[in-house]
């Protein structure tokens, strides 16, 4: 009752303002989603090999907001941890990482950036319909890091749309997470391209259209 009465003597076109800004874009919702690549590293000799990967991110996102109206989406990776061995060979680092993601539809991409990470030298582009984040390394075997957060300026596009994120990807020749490692074969030490995928890459972050 205190609150209708505040707003009766505030007035009809100010609680109106109020209205308009709650459905523009209502609160941020995070959420960490844990995910699992699944990788294959394929050798300059021997035969390709194959293990998991697991990671996460905790992607940040208004629940909704109106048609037309500008907002941000911030992806931020949980630690990762280079691998030590991978069927019995010595990894000795990596290199030349790169992690895809779909621009997402039913908004408009007017920017993006990074921050953050524990890594120097990581940068962004959009190529080919993807947003791709570069490191260049090397990353040390064993050594656990954290790739930058991803901001992504969005300007909503028709009202009943989503605008999803998501990791790209959907096989070892459609990866959506790609590097060089480097591996300690026998004597030897090879340079091991490994390409990986999310099966059923999940929704990092969802923003509905009003």
């Amino acid at each position: 009752m205190k609150t209708r009465s505040v707003l009766l003597r505030m007035g009809m076109p100010v609680a109106a303002g109020l209205a308009a800004m709650a459905l523009a874009a209502s609160p941020a919702v995070a959420a960490d989603v844990p995910v699992s690549f699944d990788c294959q590293a394929t050798p300059p000799i021997g035969s390709a090999q194959t293990f998991t990967l697991a990671a996460g991110v905790d992607g940040t996102a208004p629940a909704s907001v109106a048609a037309g109206s500008a907002f941000t989406a911030t992806l931020a990776p949980d630690p990762l941890t280079v691998p030590t061995t991978v069927s019995g060979d010595t990894v000795n680092s990596i290199s030349d990482l790169k992690l895809s993601l779909p621009v997402p539809s039913g908004a408009t991409l007017t920017g993006e950036s990074l921050s953050g990470g524990t890594v120097s030298g990581a940068t962004v582009a959009v190529s080919g319909g993807d947003l791709v984040i570069s490191l260049p390394g090397p990353i040390a075997g064993g050594s656990t890091f954290t790739l930058p957060t991803l901001t992504l300026d969005l300007t909503a596009g028709a009202s009943g749309g989503t605008v999803q994120t998501q990791i790209a990807g959907t096989s070892y020749t459609d990866p959506g997470l790609t590097f060089n490692a480097s591996v300690s074969i026998s004597i030897i030490t090879v340079t091991v391209p490994t390409t990986c995928y999310i099966p059923d890459s999940p929704v990092l972050s969802s923003t509905s259209v009003s």
